[in-house]
């Protein structure tokens, strides 16, 4: 009898490990469970939709390498599927010249993990490329762009059905139990024993990923803090302001990338994330509550050492999620004719960060390993545009 492989999530790293698997393990039988009514609800269809290429990340991590590696693969990816992107290209801008010193450490990362064509730019240069963004100095980033995640995973869930595979909805996975060398797996749309037999297991359960992962009886080494990114939109008439992508320089103070704006691969202009803790794990409004994972949140001591390092910038973040101003304000420094008035109301992503108990996030993708299973714990941005590459850095570890 072929093998079994259950993919557990069916985001877009979870639909690109079960297309890779069913490419390196063509006798297999690959089944993704994914518990909403379709693939990639949340963080794979709730982002920016920027295709990154690997700028901000350690060189040597696992982010830096398979970022590099994935946004080729992603844009290749686009282009055999006829799958909307725009390789558009990227300002990180430094607004003031005490952020030259980092901008110039970007430039060198990006040139160590592999960047093509990264270019340092004068005010002069930057304004060629952004007419309405002011600064002291820039660097290009020509790689990067836009791509419609959500048509990617469509895509996928596609193909898996097309190597003989099975993309299962409305299928919560509830258990996780040793069967001798394999696995059963507990779910709500399994049959009629609500079991499933498993050889092998791969979890990619996103804003859940630490919860499925101690179904299988582990303890939690890590835990997910969901932070809410909200978006505004810039009005039609105002879209001039913006060509494609702005970014700033990333605070060193705040583990986040900052507010930018971001040319929509369909249309319009987005400006945003901010970052502020989510009172759910799929908490895409400020209203959204879940107890249990409010509570989970509040008991976990590292959490409280985060808020207690980043307390002056986290209240900081908190005002800005609730005055339209102020989020203008630091939108201002990248495009100075911003006005509030411009500003509308946007959408939201909640994203799934891995914390470790002294409060430390968790900065590069992780992955847990045992027997007959592998666990992917963190994997936030630049996961989607990775998500292929990461797909295949699985199905080489499950190689035996």
């Amino acid at each position: 009898m072929s093998e079994r492989i259950v993919i557990v999530g069916g985001g877009i790293i979870g639909l690109a490990t079960a297309w890779r698997l069913g490419q390196r393990f063509p006798g297999a039988r690959v089944t993704v469970l994914e518990k909403e009514a379709a693939p990639g609800q949340h963080q794979s269809s709730h982002n920016s939709g920027v295709l990154h290429a690997g700028l901000y990340y350690k060189p040597g991590s696992r982010k830096a390498r398979l970022a590099v590696r994935g946004i080729r693969q992603m844009v290749d990816f686009c282009r055999e599927h006829s799958i909307a992107h725009d390789v558009c290209g990227k300002v990180v801008v430094a607004a003031t010249p005490d952020e030259l010193p980092r901008l110039k450490v970007l430039l060198e990362r990006g040139t160590a993990n592999g960047l093509e064509g990264l270019r340092w730019l004068s005010p002069e240069e930057l304004l060629e490329r952004e007419p309405h963004a002011a600064g002291v100095a820039a660097v290009f980033v020509p790689q990067e762009g836009i791509a419609d995640y959500p048509a990617v995973c469509r895509v996928l869930a596609e193909l898996i059905s097309a190597q003989g595979g099975e993309v299962i909805t409305r299928a919560e996975v509830t258990a996780l139990t040793r069967d001798g060398n394999g696995w059963r797996v507990h779910s709500s749309a399994a049959g009629s024993n609500g079991e499933i037999h498993a050889d092998r297991i791969v979890t990619c359960a996103g804003l859940h990923a630490d919860r499925v992962a101690a179904l299988t009886g582990r303890p939690r080494s890590v835990i997910i803090v969901p932070f809410r990114g909200e978006y505004y939109g810039i009005r039609p008439e105002r879209q001039y302001l913006v060509r494609n992508l702005i970014y700033p320089v990333p605070n060193p103070a705040f583990p986040f990338l900052g507010v930018h704006f971001t040319r929509k691969i369909h249309g319009g202009i987005e400006a945003g994330p901010n970052a502020v803790l989510a009172l759910s794990r799929e908490g895409y409004t400020k209203t959204d509550l879940r107890v249990a994972d409010l509570a989970d949140a509040l008991a976990f001591t590292g959490l409280w050492k985060f808020l207690r390092k980043y307390s002056r910038l986290s209240w900081q973040e908190v005002r800005r999620s609730f005055s339209k101003e102020l989020f203008c304000a630091t939108l201002q420094r990248l495009v100075p004719e911003i006005q509030v008035a411009d500003l509308i109301a946007g959408g939201a992503g909640v994203r799934a960060q891995a914390m470790a108990p002294d409060g430390s996030l968790v900065e590069d993708f992780h992955f847990i390993e045992g027997p007959g299973e592998l666990h992917v714990v963190n994997a936030p941005s630049p996961g989607a545009t990775a998500s292929l590459a990461i797909g295949e850095e699985i199905a080489d570890m499950l190689r035996p």
